[in-house]
């Protein structure tokens, strides 16, 4: 597919003025944003912070802690509250590689695309399953 890089501002929802900018590599197979625990410090306490185990890519086990509220907002899309993961990474040349996973996707309204090589506007959300009253 390619590497689709977003950048994002990333903050607690409790705390508005704890939390960064930061590029995420978009992952269609993570579900959440995943950061380093290394910054976990940086976005004070949350709500709500909730030790998980997780399923890496190379199917190992890990555990992370999933915090929120959190305010996402990736660039170029409607801001969204929800749950970011933090979890023990390496880096890649030095760096970290936080993720930006399928749920914030979805709830900002964000498709892949894979030709482009970038993340586009849906232009609804998806809400086939939903019944509208009779009449309607």
């Amino acid at each position: 597919m390619g590497r689709i890089v977003a950048m994002a501002d990333v903050h607690n929802a409790v705390e508005p003025r704890k939390g960064r900018k930061v590029d995420l590599l978009v992952d269609t197979g993570a579900s959440h944003v995943v950061l380093p625990s290394a910054w976990k410090e940086q976005f004070g306490e949350f709500e709500v912070e909730e030790e998980i185990r997780t399923a890496l890519a190379n199917q190992e086990e890990a555990r992370a802690i999933v915090c929120g509220p959190a305010r996402i907002r990736i660039e170029g899309f409607r801001a969204v509250h929800g749950e970011v993961a933090f979890l023990d990474m390496g880096t890649r040349a030095g760096r970290y590689e936080p993720l930006l996973g399928c749920i914030p996707l979805a709830q900002c309204g964000a498709a892949v695309d894979v030709i482009g090589h970038r993340l586009v506007p849906v232009g609804y959300l998806d809400m086939k399953a939903a019944q509208l009253p009779s009449g309607l």
